[in-house]
């Protein structure tokens, strides 16, 4: 037997420290793991958001800052950063946001400033989801709170009910054509089809169209960039081919843009129909003035939804479960309701505070922390699969 030194066994001391090495060792090999988690990859139907599931670990080392990851500076997006910078004031975060004016590679490096300054909580979007997947993941493996509008990784992505949503743009427009241009129209969409995440809602819009036999889809393109410079760039080309067009649908921002193209050209007309998705104010405004080209939009109402996320983030930071996955619903504005919609436009906080209104906006899925961050999401969730 080994002398003791002090009373202790020698031996003894040093098969415990051999051990406590191999314990540690594991730990390490285990934290490595979850911090370098693939996520869910799986189609998976979450459950309803548990508000009152347990809390775990607050993340240790990241500073109460919100950041904002923006893509362009379109209404929609604007929007999205109304409501985190609100939420962010409520909840005493330091808020910051970067503009990346649709270059993918600017929107890597604002992702990596933010990871490297420990930031709490990010919210992101990009014209290309691909390239910033990456970066999206170390944030994530941080510990900090990520947020994407549709692509994944995040860990609380939103997403809309895609195809709803198209098909409620379409059924108004199927009803004008109907009732307004004797089942007659020349009809232009304006998609996004290279956004795969969105094409559900174009899917949508060519079933509606293509079942009436008096309408023709004289033009099916994909507008660069999506914005109204974007949309009215595209306009004026295809009016060089087809003046006369009755009907435009899209993305609100092409599709005011498509509007300025037809009044420069003198072809705007009170019986046509312009309908959008986004619910952007200078639609609203169109809609209002009851007499024009634009007729509807699909409210998503983005800075409701980017309150929602502010708050979230805000929630991660101190320790709480969130969701993992969020759908903004589509509502249809009228006359009945656009007043309290922009209302709630310019602020959120209120109708984020009235669960009857929060929940005609929103529907939380799952519930997700630090604690379980590998669970988060890595596939193109949509409630529509569920």
């Amino acid at each position: 037997m080994a002398s003791d030194w002090y009373g202790i066994d020698v031996c003894s001391v040093v098969r415990r420290g051999v051990i406590l090495t191999a314990i540690l060792a594991a730990g390490i090999v285990a934290a490595a793991a979850q911090d370098g988690a693939p996520g869910i990859t799986q189609p998976t139907v979450f459950p309803a958001f548990n508000p009152a599931a347990p809390a775990c670990a607050a993340p240790p080392d990241l500073t109460k800052t919100l950041a904002f990851v923006q893509e362009n500076e379109r209404e929609f997006l604007e929007g999205i950063d109304h409501g985190l910078a609100m939420a962010a004031h409520d909840r005493g975060l330091n808020y910051r946001k970067s503009v990346n004016n649709d270059d993918p590679a600017k929107a890597v490096e604002q992702i990596q400033s933010f990871l490297a300054a420990r930031t709490g909580a990010i919210v992101a979007t990009s014209s290309d989801p691909a390239a910033i997947s990456d970066g999206l993941k170390q944030v994530i493996w941080s510990g900090a709170f990520v947020g994407t509008v549709v692509p994944p990784p995040a860990t609380l992505l939103l997403n809309a009910p895609q195809y709803a949503t198209g098909k409620a743009l379409t059924d108004a427009a199927i009803a004008h054509i109907n009732t307004r241009l004797a089942g007659k129209a020349n009809v232009v969409l304006l998609t996004q089809d290279s956004m795969e995440y969105l094409s559900p809602r174009f899917v949508a819009m060519r079933d509606g169209l293509n079942a009436l036999p008096g309408v023709n889809i004289i033009a099916d393109i994909a507008p660069k960039p999506v914005t109204k410079e974007g949309g009215f760039a595209t306009m004026n080309t295809i009016l060089l081919a087809n003046p006369d067009i009755d009907v435009v649908l899209g993305a609100d921002s092409v599709v005011l843009g498509a509007l300025q193209a037809l009044r420069a050209a003198g072809k705007d007309r009170p019986d046509q129909f312009l309908g959008g998705i986004d619910g952007e104010p200078e639609a609203v405004a169109e809609i209002k003035k009851g007499d024009g080209p634009y007729k509807a939009s699909i409210a998503l109402s983005s800075p409701m939804f980017g309150y929602a996320m502010g708050q979230y983030g805000a929630d991660w930071i101190e320790g709480k479960s969130v969701p993992q996955a969020m759908d903004i619903l589509p509502i249809a504005l009228t006359a009945d309701n656009i007043v309290q919609y922009e209302a709630d436009l310019a602020n959120p906080a209120a109708a984020w505070a009235d669960p009857v209104r929060r929940d005609s906006y929103l529907k939380m899925y799952g519930n997700i922390c630090y604690d379980t961050r590998d669970q988060y999401v890595n596939f193109p969730w949509s409630s529509e699969a569920n």
